[in-house]
């Protein structure tokens, strides 16, 4: 290593060794609003599914799709804390001098992440249905509509709705993960089983699985989300350690309790065709017993208020990015995207398709448009006109092409599977 590159190094260790771990703990926020977005019901019920049907063949999925974010949410953090815009408008500033490539592309991306967090949407609302249905009977496409109305209400009673979601959503990651991984201890997998489903293997039957599995996780408005959250938390790019910390620690936290929760179902409920909460419950008998039912039930709600709630917003924030917006509620274009992205996501709820079947398309509809907000990442973190000296590294930008190459085999695969 030259003597440049070894300046370099030290310089970067002392500007992460600067900050002390209480320091790091205490600025953790916009990873814990992404991570509590993709741990919504879709990823409860994708994970469920995949461990009852196929055991812990799929488990690979989770340790890319985790790979993946920490990898595509750093780059959105960083470009959000560098250039202290948000995602959507560094894209469309970059193509400022090239106005038909710009409206292209602005379409290309309104369109994309519209109709996925439409679809998205549908299944946040199912998903958290299926909680309140276990418990009350009431069917549910009709709590979900009703829930819909509600969320409506939440996301526009305060400006203050991201500060607010992340003190939230800490508390509910963090029983989810307690719940999640003791009840896979207990159960006692197979350990060689796991190690097995750690290597890339698509069972037969299994792609929309793969798909949904990658697509739950893998989200393309939580990056614009993550680049606006993180410019909102840090203003300084000397702050970068404390936003690849918060980044990796809550990513992996996710990535765990998704594993816990595939494994825990391939243990105990393997083979049973997951059509409803209380079939999803089964897996956590061995730890909580006839209190599994309700846990689950309200774990299924507290998790869809974060992803609920998180979908409209996102989908407002890149549209706010993307044509001049204000991203603030009294303007009347942020205001009714909203509305229609749950308004369409009722409708999807209400549309008398099973709840697990519309909660595994939804995934798989992000899929399809996943690829585009990854090259598009990559391509802006890399440019030094916009960086500066924390463009993407060369490894960084390897790491990002492998996992966009990955994604639009996804998305091919997604798009396949609806033909």
């Amino acid at each position: 290593m030259g003597e440049k590159e070894v300046s370099k190094a030290n310089t970067n260790n002392s500007l992460y060794n600067k900050y002390s771990l209480k320091e790091k703990l205490k600025g953790m926020g916009p990873g814990i609003l992404v991570v509590g977005t993709f741990m919504g019901p879709g990823s409860i019920t994708s994970a469920t599914r995949a461990g009852a049907s196929f055991g812990f063949a799929l488990l690979w999925t989770v340790v890319f799709s985790i790979i993946a974010v920490i990898v595509l949410q750093e780059m959105a953090s960083r470009f959000g804390i560098v250039t202290q815009t948000g995602l959507a408008e560094g894209i469309m500033s970059y193509l400022g001098d090239k106005p038909v490539i710009r409206k292209i592309m602005a379409a290309v991306i309104a369109f994309s992440i519209t109709l996925g967090g439409m679809a998205y949407m549908g299944g946040d609302l199912t998903g958290t249905a299926m909680g309140v249905s276990s418990i009350t009977g009431i069917p549910s496409n009709i709590v979900a509509a009703v829930w819909g109305c509600c969320i409506l209400i939440i996301i526009n009673i305060s400006d203050d709705i991201l500060k607010t979601l992340m003190k939230l959503l800490s508390v509910t990651v963090t029983v989810m993960a307690v719940v999640f991984t003791a009840t896979m201890i207990i159960t006692k997998p197979d350990m060689s089983e796991i190690f097995k489903g750690m290597i890339p293997s698509i069972p037969h039957g299994s792609a929309l699985t793969c798909v949904a599995m990658i697509g739950t996780t893998v989200v393309p408005y939580n990056m614009f989300i993550h680049a606006t959250s993180s410019r909102r938390t840090w203003s300084d790019p000397k702050q970068l350690p404390l936003s690849r910390f918060d980044t990796t620690i809550t990513m992996i936290i996710g990535g765990i309790i998704t594993a816990a929760i595939m494994i825990s179902a391939g243990t105990v409920i393997r083979g049973v065709e997951v059509a409803s909460a209380a079939d999803m419950a089964g897996s956590l008998e061995p730890l909580l017993g006839r209190f599994a039912k309700p846990f689950l039930a309200i774990g299924m709600v507290a998790a869809g208020v974060s992803a609920s709630t998180g979908t409209p917003l996102g989908v407002s924030f890149v549209l706010s990015g993307l044509f001049g917006w204000e991203m603030h509620r009294k303007d009347k274009r942020f205001f009714y995207t909203n509305v229609i992205v749950l308004v369409t996501g009722i409708i999807v709820a209400l549309s008398g398709f099973k709840p697990v079947s519309i909660i595994m398309t939804a995934q798989a509809v992000n899929g399809i448009f996943l690829p585009i907000v990854v090259f598009l990442l990559i391509y802006l973190t890399s440019r030094e006109k916009l960086m500066g000296k924390y463009k993407s590294t060369p490894i960084q930008n390897v790491l990002g092409i492998l996992v966009g190459v990955v994604t639009l085999i996804v998305g091919i695969s997604s798009l396949i599977s609806f033909l």
